[in-house]
């Protein structure tokens, strides 16, 4: 029986969440397999990836063909770099514990690269974030110059519209204050 290693697929429609599973080459892809090694959530950023690694590593040892996507997974959680290194210990091109110290070393060199993405994933996503308040505020700041410019001129129409309605009043109160007071007679030169 020819076994693959492959994805399940699970998860509702437009989240897809993945088991890793070996399965006779010939079932369906969500069909019946024969173990379940481990689960693959592409929808994190960086991919969340649980996997059995010693599983997985007796699988591909026994002749189980990983798909493409499977082989990125393996290849990405070190399993294909240690199948490589247990061949190369069978074909006597380096001892066990040259393999180990190897594969350690990728292993701590593969961590670091992790870890440097997810900070800096994290420092893009603090810096947007910080770009988006600043953009925020000078909008607010726009918007409320406009609408002082535009508080201003009514305040300005309202004391123009105040000082014409005071001078009127002033006006009419002056006119009514002339017509009011009686006429001075006017003054006759004495006779002499």
């Amino acid at each position: 029986m020819a076994t693959k290693i492959r994805l399940a697929r699970h998860g509702r429609k437009g989240r897809p969440f993945y088991h890793v599973v070996v399965a006779d080459s010939r079932a369906p892809r969500d069909g019946r397999y024969i173990e379940r090694i481990g689960s693959y959530n592409p929808m994190t950023n960086p991919a969340t990836i649980d996997l059995n690694f010693d599983r997985a590593l007796y699988w591909l040892m026994t002749g189980a063909q990983p798909t493409d996507t499977a082989k990125r997974i393996l290849s990405y959680e070190g399993v294909l770099m240690k199948k490589h290194l247990l061949e190369g210990v069978k074909k006597g091109a380096f001892d066990m514990a040259a393999a180990d110290t190897k594969f350690e070393a990728w292993k701590k060199e593969k961590i670091a690269k992790i870890q440097a993405k997810i900070a800096r994933l994290a420092n893009e996503s603090e810096s947007a974030y910080k770009a988006r308040l600043e953009a925020e505020a000078k909008v607010k700041e726009a918007k409320a110059e406009i609408v002082a410019k535009k508080q201003a001129e009514i305040a300005a129409a309202k004391a123009e519209a105040e000082a014409a309605a005071r001078a009127e009043v002033e006006a009419a109160a002056t006119e009514a204050a002339a017509e009011a007071a009686p006429e001075a007679p006017a003054e006759t030169p004495a006779a002499e």
